[in-house]
């Protein structure tokens, strides 16, 4: 009766390590969408690009990942680069991401390891000529080989669910942004010195001010005392050099920085602001 309990026994230990070996052996579950995601995913729209502040420290901080050390960019400069693209699902739905917002799957978002948080970038699927605007909110994917994360939706609307693919990836400047130069498809830059000369020869701004809040710091007779005044303040305060903005009116230039999405994250700057440089800048909104 002992050896009969022992073979059972032994035969029950055998079945379970055989199934355990299986379930090792087999392709894990993909991070996919929900049971039922949200219907027309395919039809969401790009990430609207619009001048958001780059803090120096916060989600652009270097960090320590897997023992590798990175070093985010904290200015506003351009960023191109190829490689493959994966994408991150439910598993990280509703967590928090590197700038602290939570991660939203079926939104238009990414993740990248050094760009400058938040950002807007330009992904292309060269494989099929898809395009998609997303914005930059998260660090990773920590693979050498990959240069960026997407979220769900945007891998869905470039088509790369399947798995990791090559891709073009293109940070857009403020400068393109303020200009609207990205919505050409990034293949003509709109130089900052061509829009200043232009906006002096007609004595206004050669582009409107985008619609938000913004601070102004300044008001002058002339552009050159605007556009004095924008290096000094831009030499001294590195995190608001990319914001500014000489704004010409008939027979006055403001100098102004922007835009922010409200009316807090105005006054958080013009609070800074009047800390470093000891003026009192005022708040606008723009319509």
């Amino acid at each position: 009766m002992t050896l009969l309990l022992l073979r059972q026994t032994s035969g029950a230990v055998a079945v379970a390590l055989a199934l355990l070996l299986a379930a090792c052996s087999s392709t894990p579950t993909r991070d996919g969408p929900e049971a039922k995601p949200p219907a027309g995913l395919d039809k969401t729209p790009d990430a609207q690009p619009r001048v958001e502040p780059i803090r120096t420290g916060g989600p652009n901080k270097p960090y320590t990942v897997n023992g590798r050390s990175y070093s985010p960019v904290t200015s506003d400069k351009p960023m191109a680069e190829k490689g493959l693209a994966s994408w991150y699902g439910r598993k990280f739905h509703g967590r928090p991401t590197a700038s602290g917002e939570p991660y939203d799957m079926y939104a238009m978002s990414a993740a990248h390891k050094t760009m400058p948080l938040p950002s807007y970038a330009r992904v292309r699927n060269p494989a099929n000529g898809r395009e998609v605007i997303v914005r930059v909110n998260d660090r990773g994917p920590f693979h050498q080989d990959r240069v960026i994360d997407l979220s769900y939706t945007a891998a869905m609307r470039l088509g790369v669910l399947n798995g990791v693919a090559p891709v073009e990836v293109e940070r857009l400047t403020h400068e393109q942004i303020r200009s609207g130069a990205w919505k050409g498809g990034g293949a003509v830059e709109v130089p900052a010195a061509a829009v200043a000369e232009v906006a002096a020869r007609s004595g206004d701004s050669a582009e409107p001010p985008a619609p938000g809040f913004w601070v102004q710091l300044g008001a002058f007779r002339q552009r050159d005392g605007a556009e004095q005044f924008q290096r000094q303040v831009g030499a001294e305060l590195d995190w608001l050099a990319p914001l500014l903005a000489v704004v010409g009116e008939p027979q006055l230039f403001r100098l102004q920085a922007g835009p922010f999405s409200s009316r807090g994250e105005a006054q958080d700057a013009a609070s800074r602001i009047r800390e470093a440089l000891k003026l009192v800048p005022v708040v606008v909104e723009r319509r």
